[in-house]
């Protein structure tokens, strides 16, 4: 399989994701979108599936709260894997454009593996210590988020609707850096690691609650 070039897979990635250009975003997320095309090329010129990458970011997202429960460094490891998970998730939608495997059903299996990774985060910080209320909440809210999103590009909404303060690049950050904070805590006391679990669910769920108020402001907007 030939080597796809950076700008010919960006046009590819942006007529797929709401005319999103990776060329035009962020430094950091850039960045990110570098890294994962490297390795996107990489695999598809391997062979291997995209659903192979899902799978495997699947399996570290949902190693996560098995990882923090010995609680000390090991919550970094968990961490790591969290990052893992995350970066899969952008290298399985590469492998599927350079690859030109796009399915409906790759889609469906990559938008569950988000969610359900997400939930395992949550879990994480929940046996750090965070309350299980706030817990729920956020992936109450997280649920929702996407859920609107969907609906909202069904009923015709243009694009993608996107909300950058509660993206899942948001999300990504939060939980990873609230599993790196824990660890260090940890070391300290159990108490301060469950503090931070229960600030970085705070944080997660503010940005989720003023992310779907502006999703549902765009939504109500373009949809009358």
């Amino acid at each position: 399989m030939p080597r796809l070039g950076w700008d010919e897979y960006c046009s590819r990635w942006s007529s797929l994701h709401g005319g999103f250009d990776p060329r035009r975003a962020p430094l950091l997320v850039r960045l990110w979108q570098r890294l994962a095309f490297a390795l996107a090329n990489g695999l598809a010129r391997l062979g291997v599936a995209p659903t192979t990458v899902t799978l495997i970011g699947l399996g570290c997202a949902l190693a996560v709260p098995v990882v923090v429960l010995p609680r000390g460094w090991w919550v970094l490891v968990a961490a790591a894997l969290a990052l893992t998970s995350a970066l899969a998730d952008s290298v399985d939608s590469g492998v599927a454009v350079i690859s030109g495997r796009i399915t409906g059903l790759g889609s469906f299996a990559d938008a569950v593996a988000d969610r359900l990774g997400e939930i395992a985060w949550l879990v994480a910080l929940w046996l750090l210590g965070g309350p299980a209320p706030l817990a729920v909440a956020c992936g109450a809210v997280v649920l929702l988020h996407e859920y609107a999103r969907t609906r909202a590009a069904l009923a015709g909404m243009p694009g993608v609707p996107s909300v950058a303060i509660a993206e899942r690049p948001t999300r990504v950050v939060v939980a990873v850096v609230a599993l790196v904070l824990s660890a260090a805590a940890g070391v300290v006391s159990v108490r301060l690691a469950a503090g931070v679990a229960t600030v970085a669910l705070a944080v997660w769920l503010v940005l989720g609650l003023l992310g779907g108020a502006r999703l549902v402001s765009a939504i109500r907007s373009d949809l009358q």
